[in-house]
């Protein structure tokens, strides 16, 4: 049985994806360039080469059932002391994320969580005390705006790089 490591995510579109990508190069992340901006809705998980014909019919089936929202980022927020991350917040969007989320971690992707679900985008993670501290103060202002229009299924590669391999529109009833 070959198996894949797989995420659900709302990717963030230009020009906000690149600004956050800048910032994360510039804090010195390792990951900045293997992972595009996001919010997570699905952690990495290993799936079966098998079952993906099912959990991309489940994808298709979640989007068409929640309808396009807009996201606002603002403002940063850290996990630690628990995990090493700094982030850009919601200030928007929040409970849209947390039902979609829910909805997709059902069927072939019902799994437990290791933490709370909480929506965010990483910009710096497992660097420093010092560049964190940094991170969270330079970022303390930030602003963008965007609709969520759909959400994608990525694939990492045996090096921890993340590729975009499908998009689920957002189709279902109106704007919450």
């Amino acid at each position: 049985m070959t198996e894949r490591v797989i995420g659900v995510a709302i990717g963030i579109p230009e020009p906000t994806a690149g600004e956050l990508r800048k910032w994360r190069e510039a804090f010195g992340d390792p990951l900045a360039t293997a992972v595009p901006p996001h919010i997570t809705l699905v952690p990495p998980t290993v799936v079966a080469d098998e079952d993906l014909p099912a959990i991309e019919q489940h994808l298709a089936e979640v989007a068409g059932r929640h309808a396009r929202f807009d996201i606002q980022l603002r403002g940063t927020g850290s996990f630690r002391p628990v995990s090493p991350v700094i982030f850009v917040a919601l200030a928007t969007g929040i409970s849209n994320c947390e039902r979609l989320e829910a909805d997709l971690r059902s069927g072939p992707l019902q799994r437990p969580l290791k933490f709370y679900y909480h929506p965010h985008v990483t910009v710096a993670h497992d660097l420093d005390d010092e560049t964190l501290d940094r991170a969270f103060a330079e970022l303390a202002d930030y602003r963008a705006s965007f609709t969520v229009t759909s959400f994608g299924l990525f694939e990492q590669d045996g090096s921890g790089v993340w590729h975009p391999q499908r998009d689920f529109p957002l189709t279902g009833g109106q704007p919450a």
